[in-house]
This record gives structure tokens, sequence and C-alpha cells, in this order.
């Protein structure tokens, strides 16, 4: 048995050590906003917070998790300001990418609370959006952060 703390909440999966975190949240703890997309860490759908860390979960094996704290997009406030921000700016298209993007961001806005556009970009660059919606998701990670223009 591994035991996890996920969403503030005290997890016990019985899973192989080397498992992927992801599979664990989605498969059995049914937490599916965390998304699969490539499964080699290179397209963020699976970004989760790990100790307030951004990181993507199909990379992590499970026992590296213990003793951690992971926040989903599930354990993320739904007032969360990136959260607020990405209805506001009508982010989401087809949605699929949307937990990890909102997750790297507030990973990144809980770090720099006022980042440059520079900063939004190199942070956003590794979670992939295959709408293009990345005009969007700048301006919501600014207007996240109090300084988006008004729309």
């Amino acid at each position: 048995m591994i035991s996890l703390e996920i969403n503030g909440k005290q997890h016990s999966v019985d899973v192989e050590p080397d498992v992927p975190l992801l599979w664990v949240i989605r498969e059995h703890l049914k937490l599916t906003g965390t998304k699969f997309g490539c499964g080699i860490g290179l397209c963020g759908s699976c970004t989760v917070h790990v100790d307030g860390k951004a990181e993507r979960s199909c990379q992590i094996p499970v026992a590296d998790a213990r003793g951690k704290k992971i926040t989903t997009i599930e354990g993320l406030p739904e007032d969360h300001p990136v959260k607020l921000a990405w209805i506001k700016e009508q982010v989401p298209q087809c949605g699929y990418c949307q937990s990890g993007q909102i997750m790297q961001a507030a990973a990144l806005l809980a770090v720099d609370k006022n980042p440059s556009d520079e900063k939004i970009v190199n942070t956003m660059e590794g979670n992939l959006c295959r709408c293009g919606t990345y005009p969007y998701i700048k301006l919501a990670i600014k207007s996240a952060a109090g300084k988006g223009e008004k729309s």
C-alpha cells in the first residue's frame, strides 16, 4: 500500500511503486480532471502541483509522491483567480489541455505575482493547446495577476 496526500485528503492505493502518479490519480482515485496526453511529459495535460510546484504526473512514479502534498485541478478552489480568469477571458475551446494549463499558470502566479509577458510565455511553453488559444491563455494569466486588459 502506498499512502498519498491528494487535495488535502489521505489516500491509500495498492499499486506497484513504479506506476505513474497520473494513473493513480485517474484510475484509482477517479480524479479525471488531470488528463493523459502524450505520456512522456511533453504536452503538459497531466500537470499537477507537487509541494506547490507544477509537475508532469505521467513522469512521477507513485512511490516518489509519498510524503508530498499533491494538488489536482479538482483541489484548486473554484474561486481561484486563474480559474475565474479562464472563464472571464473565454479561454477554453475543446478544453482538453485546460486543467494542465490552469495548474501550470497557478503555480507560476504562486511564485511570481507579476510575471512579464516573456516569463508567462516561457513558463507556459511546455503546455500544448491543440486549439491554439495561446493568446487567450496569456491574457487570462495577466488578468489573474490583476494586470489584464479589461474585456
